[in-house]
């Protein structure tokens, strides 16, 4: 066995695993600075060594900040966790959390956050590194967790150049070669494609097989974790457990089924109640793309080629494909914030009016009310110290309306998608989900033609899901085009419209939404 730098490391020596932890939380809130009201409250939990629990509740209940205060990163640092309020007792294993590190490994919801090393090997060493684990062990790890998690490139392969799904596999692995008595992860297979979420969830059920840590998991859609956890808690919107039992108690009894639908709990076999998609009617054409090649940067090589579309008003386009096949770096490009290694990628008329047909050329007044991209990081473009802050910047600098024309477009849109009571919040304390919208809100904020979205449903509830594809819809109907990477199957049969498929260097327009979202959702259950 060799190191990164290959230098040969000696037969492992192995280190007692992490005994499983126990959570105790009496009465429990955080308040974030600047916020009136808490995060968690009233929160009274009692987790014993080696549970699996499967945590649940709305977008903005407070699972990520839970997860935080249990990794006792709440209160500490410079970030937007270091200042806040806190009452009531949690502890793990009796002691405080900040005195427990080591004994707890957090996964983020955004990987990027995570990431400290610029090579993959080093990444996953760091956090065993830390904990002064043997060296002639680490690297036995490292392999382990890699393979685990089904991220397959050399040690030394450059972190920077992992797509998001890779970054969350990377993220995950680092942390179970730490082997933690509590694992607590944050929507880990949130932007993973099927195959991927397979190889997470298996990846962690070896884990929790022969180490017997403890569990707590958040993710909205249930049917991922139901059959591997024992046991499923529900946060109320308002402070305290809406729920609390067995999976097959909480997820099935009759009363529990209508209080968690209302909550917004993604429920096995509950779709969220929107109506069919409605024709799309094709409008001018906006954006032609004739042999487009994809990379990132000019002298790259590409990642996707030989791409050819006509992204017309009016219509939808899902880009679907496995992680790490250049979803993003194409949708990047269409947006004209990546120039195009081969090809040309052409604005018509209708689309580019007086700014030239290059959108790589347009300045970023130009830019941002031809075409929007939401990152799939929405902390990637956050500019201001509020919510309101935010909502108003693009507005501000297109310059197309007044002070007062903007701020009621600001009232408008943070009601629409439930930001209202978040307006003077720092946009980094928001749940991963609010975030989400707050990103999306703030593209559609600068009325582009095209709105360009990297993982839109990312985080969201099965209520605030369905709110954003009935917005995403009335946008299509003002002849809008909506272009959307994904790997959520019923959000791709929600908007409609046709799917471009990336994998193995190439891009295809394979069939319909419609279409797409079987064959994805077909893969899913043969999984299961």
């Amino acid at each position: 066995m060799r190191a990164p730098d290959g230098s040969p490391v000696s037969s492992p020596v192995s280190s007692p695993v992490s005994s499983p932890v126990s959570v105790r939380a009496r009465d429990y809130s955080w308040r974030h600075a600047g916020r009136s009201t808490p995060a968690v409250s009233g929160l009274t939990l009692d987790i014993e060594p080696g549970e699996r629990v499967l945590l649940l509740g709305a977008s903005g209940a407070g699972k990520s900040t839970l997860l935080h205060a249990l990794a006792g990163v709440l209160g500490e640092g410079t970030g937007p966790d270091a200042a806040g309020e806190e009452h009531g007792s949690l502890t793990l294993d009796g002691i405080a959390p900040q005195l427990a590190r080591g004994r707890a490994g957090l996964v983020l919801q955004d990987p990027d956050s995570q990431l400290v090393l610029s090579r993959v090997g080093d990444e996953v060493a760091f956090g065993a590194e830390n904990l002064r684990i043997p060296p002639q062990e680490i690297w036995q790890r490292v392999r382990t967790s890699l393979d685990d998690v089904g991220l397959r490139v050399p040690l030394h392969h450059s972190t920077a150049a992992l797509s998001g799904g890779q970054k969350q596999r990377l993220a995950l692995a680092g942390v179970l070669a730490m082997q933690p008595g509590l694992l607590l992860l944050d929507e880990p297979t949130a932007n993973l494609d099927p195959d991927g979420v397979e190889e997470v969830r298996a990846a962690v059920e070896r884990v929790l097989e022969r180490t017997g840590a403890t569990l707590i998991v958040v993710e909205h859609r249930v049917s991922v974790w139901a059959d591997v956890v024992d046991r499923v808690v529900v946060l109320a919107a308002d402070g305290g457990i809406l729920a609390d039992g067995p999976p097959s108690q909480v997820l099935s009894a009759p009363g529990n089924r209508a209080r968690l639908t209302a909550a917004g709990v993604w429920l096995p076999g509950n779709r969220p109640a929107v109506p069919e998609p409605a024709a799309q009617h094709a409008g001018s054409e906006l954006l032609v793309a004739r042999g487009l090649a994809a990379g990132r940067g000019k002298r790259a090589p590409a990642i996707v080629s030989s791409v050819d579309l006509a992204l017309r008003a009016g219509t939808s386009l899902g880009i679907t494909g496995p992680n790490g096949a250049g979803k993003t770096t194409l949708a990047l490009t269409m947006g004209g914030l990546l120039k195009p290694v081969a090809g040309t990628l052409r604005a018509t008329a209708a689309l580019a009016g007086s700014a030239g047909t290059d959108p790589g050329r347009w300045k970023s007044t130009e830019l941002v009310t031809r075409i929007g991209t939401v990152f799939q990081e929405p902390e990637h473009q956050f500019l201001t110290g509020t919510v309101r802050g935010e909502l108003a910047f693009g507005p501000r600098r297109a310059g197309r309306l007044t002070e007062t024309e903007i701020a009621s477009l600001v009232d408008r849109l943070a009601e629409r998608l439930r930001l209202t009571a978040l307006l003077d919040a720092n946009p980094f304390t928001l749940s991963g989900g609010e975030k989400r919208r707050l990103s999306v809100a703030t593209m559609i904020a600068t009325e582009p033609d095209i709105l360009l979205l990297d993982e839109p449903t990312f985080g969201q509830d099965a209520n605030t899901w369905a709110e954003l594809v009935t917005l995403l819809r009335t946008l299509l109907a003002e002849g809008r085009s909506v272009v959307s990477v994904t790997h959520d199957a019923e959000f791709l049969a929600a908007l409609g419209g046709n799917v471009l498929h990336v994998e193995d260097g190439t891009a295809t327009v394979r069939t319909t939404a419609q279409k797409a979202a079987l064959k994805m959702a077909g893969k899913e259950a043969a999984r299961k």
